[in-house]
Formats: structure tokens, sequence, C-alpha cells
């Protein structure tokens, strides 16, 4: 069966930090007999900071981002069983939203892949005519990367026929235990792109954390922070591509993982760093959130800070034998529970009851095969 999937960017990780859920989901997909088609945009630079060769797993369209292109690959959605307008492409979001429902066949399932939820459904809290609001009956699935059950509540209150966390993984052929590398060592390690709605949070749990210990090391990746004030013993390293993220979350004697906004405020929405980390066996410092437990155990798996006080608290006080066995025990927890295999698995089994739903559906009312006839002759293209 075919799937053609529109989001930001499936070959670069470039101002999308979405790419390693997208690249640890599908290829799980693909491997379970999915053909996997992915198209993205030629936008924000990300065409020229590729961190990953088109992959045998999937074929990649990068679309010139026109309105004359963007129309050309959405003519495509009409030759797959799934077509799924993931949120934040960044360009033409609501015309590919609104194109590719209505180019889809009828027996294809609809999906809306939300990388953001809290951030999206505060937008559609706050506008009766906010495009996923309108459109949202013509979907048949809604899945999100983090948000729980308060997500999923929020989701059906909009009209959403169904909606399933497909939560965060790690992917541990990427992602594993590597040697230390002297330029990322520090005692503590934080990355993340600067965003307006994590800004603060970051001054709060790094900044702060950095300032009250001067005599500790601290190193700050991501791209954003260069003209932003902060005490002398945090170093700036700008971009760390995906290829050298093991390198930087092995260096350090801890890692911090500091939630945006919305997702700290909605819970159950650990980011792609959290399972980065944990599959390095690093010992992970992450700010509070509800849910934690669902995923890694305080104290054990994960240290878990209130506030940049307990978070400089957790650095002064953290040894090196101790942050190895919390690194370790977070490693087996997230091996045990959160692969991307597993989470492949669940997405497969979603998937495919859907279109049997809607092929069921189709044929009960009659429905033309048109559509199937053509993923039959290839012609996905």
């Amino acid at each position: 069966m075919k799937i053609a999937f529109y989001g930001s960017s499936l070959l670069s990780s470039y101002w999308n930090g979405a790419a390693t859920y997208y690249r640890g989901i599908l290829r799980q997909l693909a491997h379970r007999g999915w053909d996997v088609h992915f198209y993205e945009p030629d936008a924000f630079g990300r065409q020229q900071h590729r961190d990953m060769d088109p992959p045998d797993w999937a074929q990649v369209t990068v679309w010139d981002a026109t309105p004359d292109d963007a129309r050309r690959v959405m003519a495509q959605a009409a030759y797959a069983d799934v077509v799924v307008k993931a949120s934040g492409v960044g360009v033409f979001d609501e015309e590919l939203l609104n194109g590719l429902l209505d180019t889809a066949a009828p027996e294809a399932v609809r999906m809306f892949c939300d990388v953001d939820a809290a951030a999206t459904l505060e937008e559609m809290r706050g506008s009766e005519t906010h495009p996923l609001r309108r459109r949202i009956g013509d979907l048949d699935l809604v899945t999100t990367y983090g948000g729980g059950p308060p997500v999923v509540a929020a989701y059906t209150g909009f009209g959403a026929r169904r909606c399933e966390p497909i939560y965060n993984a790690l992917d541990p052929e990427t992602h594993h235990p590597v040697d230390p590398d002297p330029r990322f060592a520090a005692d503590l390690n934080f990355l993340a792109n600067r965003l307006p709605d994590r800004e603060a949070r970051v001054e709060e749990f790094f900044l702060r954390a950095a300032a009250a210990l001067p005599d500790k090391r601290f190193l700050l990746g991501g791209n954003g922070w260069h003209d932003k004030p902060m005490s002398d013993n945090v170093q700036r390293v700008g971009h760390v591509g995906t290829g050298d993220h093991n390198a930087f979350n092995t260096s350090s004697t801890a890692v911090l993982n500091v939630a945006r906004d919305s997702m700290a405020a909605m819970g159950f929405s650990p980011a792609t760093r959290v399972f980065e980390a944990a599959g390095a066996g690093a010992c992970l410092i992450t700010d509070a959130w509800e849910g934690i437990e669902m995923f890694l155990q305080p104290d054990v798996e994960v240290l878990v800070a209130r506030d940049g006080r307990d978070v400089a608290d957790h650095v002064r006080e953290l040894t090196p034998e101790r942050a190895a066995r919390i690194g370790l025990a977070g490693r087996a927890r997230i091996l045990a529970e959160h692969t991307y295999e597993k989470r492949g698995a669940q997405l497969d089994a979603i998937l495919r009851e859907e279109v049997g739903r809607k092929r069921a559906g189709s044929r009960t009312l009659g429905g033309s095969a048109a559509g199937s006839a053509s993923y039959t002759e290839g012609r996905f293209a």
C-alpha cells in the first residue's frame, strides 16, 4: 500500500526538529510493506543543510515553494492509499490541507500528523475559522507525537473522528552510545533551537543554572543563540547535525531537556531529545511535566527539575558514577518500551484498520475502484 506524506523535511533537521520523528516512523512503516513517498518543500535553507541522503526505504520529492509546484505535488495524492498532511510544513500549509483533502481518492485514508499538538490546539481554540477546525470532519485520523489523554480529548471535542498519540521514540541504529568527543565536553549540555515559546524556560532551566555555577562548564547547541546574553561559562556551538547528536549526548556529565511552553503545560509530550539522549546512555535532566513516569522513572532513569535551582542542584551533586547508572537505566527502559519499531507497529495496525474500513465503506456505497487500480499500475510518481 502507498502512503503520500507531506511534511517539512525528511532529509534535513535544520530548523526542523520533526525530522527524527518522521525518519523513525516512516522507516518502520516501509519495513512493514508500505510504499512511502515523502513530499517536502525547498524552504528555510533546509536543502542546503541536509544531514541525510534520500533513503532506500522512501521516495522523496523536493518541490519548489511556489503555488504551481504545490499544486503539482498535491495532485499526486490521488494515487495513494493513505494521504498525510503534517503540521508545520512551513509554506502553503492551508492550501496543502485543503488541496490534499480534496484530491485524495474517495477510499483513501486522510490523516493529519500533528507534531506540535499543543500549539495547534491553542490556535484552533482562538479562531473558529482556523483551517484545520473547518476541515477536521473530513479527516479519518489525527495522530500526534505527544499530548496523551488531554490532546485526544481536545481533538475529539473539535470533531475529530479518531485521534491517536504516536509518541516520539528511539531508533537504536541511529542513536546509541559512542566515545566522548572533546568538542562537546561539559558538565551539562543542552540542544535546542531558539524559539519564542521556549526561550523563557531556557532562561530559567539552563541559563539560570549556568549563572549559579560559574565553576561548571555548560554547552549550548542549536540555532539562534548567537546574540543571547549569557554567563561566560556557557559555550555556544550553533547547529549540531544529527550525525553529531550521539557525541553531543555522551560527552557531558548530563544532558538537559526543556519542553516548550505549550508542551510543558499539556504534559505527556517528551521531545525527540529525550529518547536520543537516553538511547545514547546519557544522564538526562528534564524539566517537570505530567506523564514523565510513562517514559522514565524519576531519580532512577531520569532526573527531574522544577526550576533552574533544581537543575543547578543536580549538576552540583551529580557524580560520574551516578550519572552513568542513571544513563544505563534510562537506556534500558527506552530500549524495552519506547523504540520506533514499537511505534511503527502501532501506527501500521491503525492505518491498516482505517484502510480496511474505508474500502469496506466504499464497496458498500458502490464507490469507484479507479484509485485502487492506479496504485497497482504504479502511477505514484
